[in-house]
């Protein structure tokens, strides 16, 4: 399995509960898929540079994960239906 690194940007009119439960089950994707998330680093609201899906800030958060392809296409797959996920970026992570 290879490491990647996962950033991705939340609905900023989530509340607490929602959010969090958003969160659950996009990890949950990646681990129902075989992956296993090394670390989860929640980085909060943040101003966008640009407007998304008509919103002006996002809720940032960075997983660090290993995982084969298909845990990486599944969450592009279900990513892109999500109405809670702006928008979403997958790296091979070099880091040692």
């Amino acid at each position: 399995m290879k490491k990647y690194e996962l950033l991705y940007i939340l609905r900023p009119d989530l509340d607490d509960e929602s959010r969090n439960k958003a969160i659950e089950v996009l990890h949950g994707i990646i681990t129902s898929n075989g992956g296993k998330i090394t670390k989860v680093d929640q980085w909060g609201l943040k101003t966008l540079a640009y407007p998304i899906k008509d919103q002006i800030k996002g809720f940032y958060v960075c997983v660090k994960f290993e995982a084969d392809n298909a845990a990486l296409n599944e969450f592009n797959r279900l990513g892109k239906i999500n109405q809670n996920l702006l928008r979403h970026l997958i790296v091979v992570d070099h880091a040692e």
